[in-house]
């Protein structure tokens, strides 16, 4: 700290004796002790001080970075690099193919039967006007005779009559 050698020490000594006075020289040497011990804790004190207020200042800039990294949103900077002004993304954009008539509906109810002027439901008199249609005749008639080809008699034999369920016969 300060730059006093042995020699130094020993005039300062001298000069405090003859001063000061052997008498009281012990007091002003605990007194000036005192004091030194004071200005040491103050120091000590603003030197912790100074130190708590480095790390809060750390941990406050620790904070702004937790919080920066929080707050980052990759896909945001991503497209914010890749298409700054939006136009890709314009191009890129799906048009809706919902027709208008299903856009403006709604709801999943079935339409509500009109009625004609005489009150009667107009959807009955079209089920009316349509004669039933005949069923497929896609399945041969058995008649007995053998079929040409063995898989499509099978085929009709299992597609033609019911299956029954067969007993079982074994003694």
């Amino acid at each position: 700290m300060f730059d006093i050698g042995w020699s130094e020490l020993l005039v300062i000594g001298v000069v405090a004796l003859i001063v000061i006075g052997p008498k009281d020289l012990p007091k002003a040497l605990s007194t000036m002790g005192k004091w030194m011990a004071r200005a040491r804790a103050m120091a000590r004190e603003f030197q912790n001080n100074v130190d708590d207020m480095v790390r809060q200042a750390e941990l406050d800039e620790l904070r702004r970075q937790v919080q920066k990294a929080r707050e980052f949103n990759l896909t945001d900077e991503l497209e914010k690099s890749i298409d700054p002004d939006g136009g890709v993304r314009k191009t890129l954009a799906v048009e809706d193919f919902t027709s208008p008539a299903q856009a403006a509906r709604t709801d999943d109810k079935p339409p509500a039967p009109k009625a004609d002027a005489s009150g009667e439901d107009v959807a009955d008199m079209a089920s009316a006007a349509i004669p039933p249609v005949p069923a497929p005749a896609h399945i041969p008639a058995q008649t007995g005779t053998a079929a040409p080809d063995a898989v499509s008699a099978a085929a009709a034999a299992v597609t033609a009559a019911p299956v029954e369920p067969t007993k079982d016969k074994t003694p």
